[in-house]
């Protein structure tokens, strides 16, 4: 199911890729705020390096679940934990690897990822917008 946190805020005019990524992240709900905000802390993260590092910086890379395990130096319920989050936004998919799943940046883009993304939130607005309508009408 798809699930996007919003938050209507200002653009960020930072020059530091980490911090205008980590805040982006935090606005729509992938990392999770956690007490005072500490840079450093965030990019250490697992969720924020298997973002930054694989799917970001690498986007035509499918990678399979044990290389991500080894990378990301992680358990698999973390991993999946945060690849469930990413899938639920749509910025990811799955694939078959053989026998094993792999994970590639949708459309191997950020930005095209992200138009997809864009399009789940329009159609959950008209579904919400109908659903308005109607309630409305009962009330009339």
């Amino acid at each position: 199911m798809f699930e996007l946190q919003v938050k209507l805020k200002n653009p960020s005019v930072s020059n530091d890729i980490d911090r205008l990524l980590s805040e982006f992240l935090f606005d729509i709900g992938y990392l999770e705020e956690r007490g005072e905000f500490n840079l450093e802390i965030v990019k250490e993260s697992v969720p924020f390096r298997l973002f930054k590092e694989v799917f970001l910086m690498r986007a035509d890379k499918t990678w399979p679940v044990n290389e991500l395990l080894t990378y990301l130096a992680t358990t698999k319920p973390t991993l999946y934990r945060h690849l469930n989050r990413l899938k639920g936004l749509d910025i990811i998919q799955e694939v078959q690897l053989g026998k094993e799943k792999g994970y590639v940046m949708r459309y191997n883009s950020f930005s095209l990822a992200w138009n997809f993304v864009e399009s789940n939130v329009k159609m959950a607005m008209d579904n919400y917008r109908k659903r308005v309508e109607n309630i409305q009408a009962m009330v009339e």
